[in-house]
């Protein structure tokens, strides 16, 4: 998986008072949590989480905290209800022999026939929730589609990752080969 790099300071005081202060100075308060200290309380530059935002992808996060180094997941996050500027970020510190719970996008590959006889190809769901080890997570999931006629689906239980436990429902339709005006008229001329 991807590796966004992020260095932050330690926060000196706790509250609501110091959380203002440091975002009128634009950073983040945030907090790592599941290490085997205490949980530690730092701030962010807030441009610091374009990469981590803004895309699909799932990232690890290696946090460089006041010269300590922590590999991390970004838990949850606050963002302001009008700016969408983030208010808040929690992390999880993660190792490599304890398992993670992470959202995976989907990635659909080859082409449907389905779709190339009027159907729409629709992604019903965009992440996968997998639990695993964090070395042995996929970049994202890839679901071939290249069979797929028109109302043809993939679900949950279709989908196997080595090593990994999905998560989601598994009677739960991933990927399917949505029927249009199009392909109805298709088969209906193809059938006179």
């Amino acid at each position: 998986m991807k590796v966004v790099s992020m260095s932050g300071s330690l926060r000196e005081n706790v509250g609501k008072k110091d959380a203002k202060q440091l975002r009128k100075a634009d950073l983040v308060p945030c907090v790592l949590y599941g290490g085997k200290q205490e949980q530690i309380r730092f701030s962010v530059p807030q441009k610091e989480f374009k990469p981590l935002l803004f895309t699909p992808d799932t990232h690890y996060v290696e946090l460089s905290i006041e010269g300590k180094q922590f590999m991390a997941i970004l838990q949850e996050i606050q963002y302001h209800p009008v700016s969408d500027e983030v208010l808040h970020a929690d992390f999880l510190q993660i190792f490599n022999d304890k398992p993670i719970t992470v959202s995976v996008p989907i990635k659909t590959i080859g082409t449907a026939p389905g779709v190339l006889q009027g159907g729409k190809l629709e992604v019903k769901i965009r992440k996968m929730k997998l639990k695993g080890l964090p070395d042995i997570l996929p970049q994202y999931v890839e679901i071939d589609v290249s069979k797929l006629e028109i109302a043809q689906s993939v679900k949950v239980e279709d989908i196997v990752i080595e090593k990994a436990e999905i998560l989601n429902v598994k009677s739960s339709i991933v990927v399917w080969v949505k029927p249009t005006r199009n392909s109805a008229k298709a088969t209906t001329t193809g059938e006179a």
